[in-house]
C-alpha cells in the first residue's frame, strides 16, 4: 500500500474514523437531574448503534481507505472497494441521524411511558453524527472537488544534482538514482543513459543538443493512469503521487514513463505535474 497516494479528502476520512471511534466510549443516553454518579452506557452499549453506526463507519472509512492505496482497486460484483466503502459511511451517518431522532428506538411509543425519564441523545451519540457525516460527505466528494483530490503526503523535493560525473546516492525513484545492474539513470540536466566514461568525461557537455528531447524526473499531482505504448485502452500500471518517474520520450502532449519495476506507458494527462 502506498501511503503517497492518499489525498486530503482521504486524510478527512481518517480523521472522521478516529472521531467516531473516540465517541464510541462516550455516552449514549443523556437524563437531566441525573448525578454525575450514575454510570450511563456509552455507545458499545448498544448493539444496534454498535454495528449501524460504529462498525459500518469504521468499516467504510478503511474500504475508502485501502482501495486508494491500492495500485488496482479490487472489484466486488463489478463495484470498485472504494464505492463500498462510501457507502458504508452513507449508511453509518443514516443511521446516526436515526438514532438521534429516536434515541430509546421506540420506547417512548408505548402508552403511558413517563416522558419525563425519557433520555436524550448522549455527546457520544452527537459526536458519533457528526463524525459519520464528515466521513461520508469527505468520501463522496473526494473524486469532485479538486482541492481534496490533491495527495496528503506532498512529494519529497528532488535531490540536489550530483556533481557531473559523481556517483549518486540510493536506488530507484527519485532523481538522481540508480537502477540495480549498473544501468545509469540520468540527472536533471545530464543526458539519458547514465554516467560518461571517465576517458570522455572531459569532451561532453552534461547537456543534450538544444532541441533534443532530454529525459527528466517528474512526479503526477494526484494517481495517474499509464497505457501501453501500442495505444490499447487498458492502463497497464497507475502512477501514483510521491514517486518519481522517468520520462524517457514526448509524444505531443504525451509522455512515455518508465516505472520502478522498468514498464514503460505513455502518460495521456501530464497536467500539473512536478518536474525534477
Amino acid at each position: 500500500m502506498n501511503i503517497r497516494s492518499l489525498t486530503r479528502g482521504d486524510g478527512v476520512v481518517i480523521g472522521a474514523a478516529v472521531l467516531l471511534l473516540i465517541a464510541s466510549f462516550l455516552d449514549l443516553y443523556s437524563f437531566d437531574n441525573v448525578p454525575d454518579s450514575v454510570d450511563l452506557p456509552m455507545l458499545w452499549g448498544s448493539g444496534p448503534v454498535v454495528f449501524s453506526v460504529v462498525l459500518a463507519g469504521i468499516i467504510g472509512a478503511a474500504l475508502v481507505v485501502v482501495s486508494r492505496g491500492l495500485p488496482q482497486a479490487p472489484k466486488v460484483a463489478g463495484i470498485e472497494l472504494g464505492q463500498f466503502g462510501a457507502a458504508f459511511t452513507v449508511f453509518a451517518a443514516w443511521s446516526a441521524l436515526g438514532n438521534i431522532f429516536d434515541v430509546t428506538g421506540g420506547y417512548d411509543n408505548i402508552e403511558g411511558s413517563n416522558e419525563d425519564l425519557l433520555p436524550s441523545p448522549g455527546i457520544g451519540l452527537i459526536i458519533a453524527l457528526i463524525a459519520t457525516l464528515l466521513m461520508a460527505a469527505a468520501a463522496i466528494a473526494t473524486p469532485l472537488i479538486p482541492a481534496l483530490k490533491g495527495a496528503l503526503v506532498p512529494a519529497p523535493r528532488p535531490a540536489a544534482p550530483q556533481p557531473y560525473g559523481a556517483q549518486p546516492p540510493g536506488g530507484y525513484g527519485y532523481p538522481g538514482a540508480q537502477q540495480p545492474g549498473g544501468y545509469g539513470q540520468p540527472q536533471p540536466g545530464q543526458p539519458y543513459g547514465g554516467q560518461p566514461q571517465p576517458q570522455q568525461a572531459q569532451a561532453q557537455s552534461p547537456q543534450p543538443p538544444a532541441g533534443d528531447f532530454s529525459p527528466f524526473w517528474f512526479a503526477v499531482p494526484v494517481p495517474r493512469p499509464l497505457f501501453a505504448e501500442d495505444g490499447s485502452p487498458t492502463p497497464i500500471a497507475e502512477l501514483a503521487p510521491g514517486t518519481w518517474y522517468l520520462a524517457v520520450e514526448q509524444r505531443g502532449a504525451a509522455l512515455v514513463a518508465q516505472t520502478q519495476d522498468g514498464r514503460r506507458g505513455v502518460l495521456q494527462d501530464t497536467s500539473g505535474i512536478q518536474r525534477g
